[in-house]
């Protein structure tokens, strides 16, 4: 793993408008940045990334059945009483998964270390699957790349896919926060494989669904049979409308089980399932006396959270970095702390994507911080192997 400097596309804003992607830059920054690139070998890919995340999504799914099973579980992760069943149920049917997306620390040397699983509302997805492989085609074209040049990138396909398998020719509805043009982006970009797939889909802002007695409903007074939501479930639990009956009438994805894996505290659970394990950092609640084991080096984070917000990192008893945000009040996790490693003064987190339980893609996000957050830059990688 390296990363080197890389020629930006001439017109790559022309490029943009052509495949349709309008963030490149959020607020008037740069968000989009191909200025380098991260570059791997396949057995980096294969056995150090690919593999990691093959086998701790099945340790995810081994701790879900474990966490449904147990109030004390349910209690620790801090899920509301009127929640809980909602989950249960979820899992006991199955009810199935389109995607998610594990963040790792990563040098090249070592395993990989997981940090989080955005499990229940992960973005950075469609210039995953898409914007990183337009620029990778180009590069070779270009020459900026050898011909042999590939990426780990089956995402767009596998999304197919999935819908066709989970959703097959049904009417799905995806929402998002339209002031969010990431999120709304990543839910358009959704529909569009949906619609591949043979469905049928409609785009609407969140605040745009109603009630119609015991179903969900949008704007134009269609029940909702099938909801794709950028929408944490934390965040639907604090609505009202969570107690309503349409809550068991229309199916979600990610489903309500996925709410038990977006929480930090599982990685405090999956620590207590497997303790040691390769690709795991030992963690506990702040509560739990154990945590006092890190010393004083150590990852605080909240167990609900998004892009950082309220994460605190401590190294020697000092604070490193940290993320202002309104996370926290439900508790904590300590995590031991491993910083992201340090390239050309940027640090960089690995996202590898999970789609139906396979193992999909990866993005890349890095900062000059230590700490990923909404403002982190995305690069493109490639697969470069001798030949």
């Amino acid at each position: 793993m390296k990363r080197e400097s890389s020629t930006p596309r001439p017109n790559v804003e022309k490029h943009f408008d052509e495949i349709g992607f309008t963030y490149a830059h959020i607020d008037g920054v740069a968000y989009w940045d191909e200025s380098a690139r991260y570059v791997f070998t396949i057995r980096e890919i294969e056995e150090d990334i690919e593999a990691a995340a093959s086998e701790i999504d099945a340790m995810c799914l081994e701790i879900v059945s474990r966490i449904v099973a147990s109030e004390e579980m349910l209690d620790r992760l801090r899920v509301p009483q009127h929640g809980r069943n909602l989950i249960v149920e979820s899992w006991k049917k199955r009810d199935p998964s389109l995607y998610g997306r594990f963040d790792f620390a990563y040098d090249g040397e070592g395993p990989a270390k997981l940090l989080e699983y955005n499990a229940d509302t992960p973005t950075s997805l469609y210039e995953s699957a898409v914007v990183q492989w337009h620029w990778l085609e180009h590069q070779i074209e270009s020459g900026g790349l050898p011909h042999h040049a590939d990426q780990f990138n089956s995402l767009h396909d596998r999304l197919i896919a999935r819908f066709a398998e989970i959703a097959p020719e049904s009417f799905v509805h995806f929402a998002a926060m339209s002031q969010s043009a990431e999120d709304f982006g990543t839910a358009a970009y959704l529909a569009d494989c949906a619609v591949q797939a043979k469905c049928a889909a409609a785009i609407l802002d969140v605040n745009d669904i109603g009630l119609n007695g015991a179903q969900f409903c949008d704007r134009n007074g269609r029940n909702i049979e099938t909801l794709f939501k950028l929408y944490p479930w934390e965040w639907m639990f604090a609505d009202a409308f969570s107690h309503s009956p349409a809550m068991r009438v229309t199916r979600f994805l990610e489903p309500a089980w996925k709410a038990v894996l977006s929480n930090k505290g599982m990685l405090a659970l999956l620590w207590e399932m497997a303790p040691g394990h390769p690709n795991l950092l030992e963690c506990y609640f702040a509560d739990d006396p154990r945590a006092a084991s890190l010393g004083e080096s150590y990852a605080k984070k909240p167990l609900y959270s998004r892009e950082g917000a309220n994460v605190l990192l401590v190294k020697d008893g000092r604070a490193v970095a940290s993320a202002p945000g309104e996370y926290g009040v439900e508790g904590y996790v300590r995590q031991a702390l491993h910083l992201l490693p340090r390239f050309d003064r940027r640090y960089p987190v690995l996202g590898a994507w999970i789609v139906g339980g396979v193992p999909a893609g990866l993005g890349i996000r890095e900062d000059a911080s230590p700490l990923t957050s909404n403002s982190s830059r995305f690069v493109p990688h490639c697969i470069v192997d001798q030949v």
